[in-house]
């Protein structure tokens, strides 16, 4: 079984910054892709950025130069570095974690942290 301990969510005035961690434990495959998403009040949950294993990152228009997502593949750990917050980065963040093993595609979440970004 496969759990993410996310940590790091608070309240932050805009511009201001703050550092979100996930670490994942349990039976991971070494070839995997860990991410955060969020979700805000009355809209879906969207990508926010990813980082596969290889490094290569996939970030969200809306946050680009402002969010930086890395990882430490010898802790099984994600993190999302978020500068110049601005209130509508207000959501619910998840960290995720997927993998391909033998043609099954296997997808694991975070139970959320809440970021507030006050004006």
């Amino acid at each position: 079984q496969v759990q993410l301990v996310e940590s790091g969510g608070g309240l932050v005035q805009a511009g201001g910054s703050l550092r979100l961690s996930c670490a994942a434990s349990g039976i991971i495959f070494s070839i995997n892709t860990m991410g955060w998403y969020r979700q805000a009040p009355g809209n879906q949950r969207e990508l926010v950025a990813a980082i596969t294993s290889g490094g290569s990152t996939n970030y969200a228009d809306s946050v680009k130069g402002r969010f930086t997502v890395s990882r430490d593949g010898a802790k099984n750990t994600v993190y999302l570095q978020m500068n110049s917050l601005k209130p509508e980065d207000t959501a619910v963040y998840y960290c995720s974690l997927a993998f391909t093993l033998t043609g099954r595609k296997y997808d694991y979440w975070g139970q959320g942290t809440q970021v507030t970004v006050s004006s």
